[in-house]
């Protein structure tokens, strides 16, 4: 069965991981999460990203990033372009999350990238989510 939404898929198999205490979750693979996820891991949001082959489309295996007192690094995240209602933003009117604290990952026509860099770019695009 087809999903109508991977990438609010995928945040929502990171936020479940974030409840339930697990270190490591996976799922499936396509070039937009596998791309989303890299950027989470240089932000400092996640430890490691790697994928893996299975008979399918292959995995992601994401591993969560939690301090010393188990409190995570993802307060909060959340979908902003979804596919009923599509979000663009021109490069001057990119957002800002949380005055800075937080990143919003926007797929421009140079690629997938933070907010912080389609304003040093000078593109806007589509805000596909926020993370905080």
């Amino acid at each position: 069965m087809s999903m109508t939404d991977p990438i609010a898929d995928f945040l929502a198999r990171i936020r479940n991981g974030i409840r339930a205490r697990k270190q490591n979750i996976e799922l499936p693979r396509s070039n937009m999460k596998l791309r989303i996820a890299e950027i989470l891991r240089d932000e400092g949001f996640l430890n490691t990203v790697s994928t893996a082959e299975d008979k399918k489309q292959g995995l992601i295996k994401l591993e969560l990033r939690y301090d010393g007192r188990n409190s995570n690094a993802i307060t909060g995240m959340r979908r902003v372009s979804r596919p009923g209602q599509r979000s663009y933003v021109p490069a001057k009117d990119v957002p800002k999350v949380r005055n800075g604290l937080g990143i919003a990952i926007i797929s421009t026509s140079q690629g997938v990238m933070t907010d912080k860099e389609a304003r040093q770019k000078g593109v806007g695009g589509e805000v596909l989510c926020e993370v905080w």
